[in-house]
């Protein structure tokens, strides 16, 4: 069985709907970046204002931003990760469920739920 890990939004502005949600909900707060990731994002050009993915960690599941090229959210703005001890298990039973797989990456899965919603399930960390 599967555990909800983080609640994905896609959006054109991540770090600014960061400090929205880590504002409006209590005991959320934006993750700090330390200086290893400030020096990575300034080797991409970016900064914490303008990384493309930006965390909000607090007492429920991790809320993720993550930037998408196209303007006006096509697709699943919101999708949720779950993560499994066993991936391909929980795959599996998903897919026997009425779940169908749109990718395999090396750490995750992204599917689809009977109505084509997207989902991940993903190796715990």
């Amino acid at each position: 069985m599967a555990v909800l890990r983080e609640i994905v939004f896609r959006c054109e502005r991540p770090a600014m709907m960061a400090r929205f949600w880590a504002q409006a909900l209590d005991g959320y707060e934006i993750r700090p970046y330390d200086d290893a990731e400030i020096e990575r994002l300034a080797s991409l050009g970016r900064t914490p204002e303008t990384d493309l993915n930006v965390a909000v960690d607090g007492p429920g599941p991790i809320l993720f931003f993550s930037e998408v090229p196209e303007t006006g959210n096509p697709g699943n703005p919101i999708h949720l990760d779950l993560v499994a001890a066993d991936r391909s298990a929980e795959v599996e039973r998903l897919v026997s469920q009425g779940g169908s797989v749109v990718r395999e990456l090396d750490a995750w899965t992204i599917m689809r739920d009977p109505e084509g919603n997207e989902f991940c399930v993903a190796d715990p960390r």
